[in-house]
């Protein structure tokens, strides 16, 4: 499966509602994890199987929790039994559709 998930404090107290000390948090948990993921300038996604991810979320959302009063989280999931290495093939699929091969 892969999971899309975006994960920020409020509630910080920061004038200039920054928030990427904790988003680096959160990825770092990501990133210690050994699962393969991407990050880009809105989300994170992650590759694998159920259990796996969604302990994965919950570390990354922990994390962020410690830098505000509360956590916002948004979560998309594909879920896909029998699949693996779509983090990568879904985007190669669709380079090929676009290149029309």
């Amino acid at each position: 499966m892969l999971v899309a998930f975006s994960v920020s404090p409020g509630g910080t107290g920061r004038t200039d509602g920054s928030v990427h000390d904790a988003v680096a948090a959160a990825v770092k948990v990501v990133r210690e994890s050994g699962l393969p993921h991407r990050t880009d300038a809105m989300f994170t996604t992650i590759e694998g199987e159920w259990d796996e991810v969604f302990d994965v979320v919950k570390r990354a959302t922990d994390a962020v929790g410690e830098f505000g009063s509360r956590v916002s989280l948004v979560l998309k999931a594909d879920i896909r039994p029998g699949y693996t290495g779509e983090l990568d093939g879904k985007v190669e699929r669709l380079e090929q559709a676009i290149s029309g091969e």
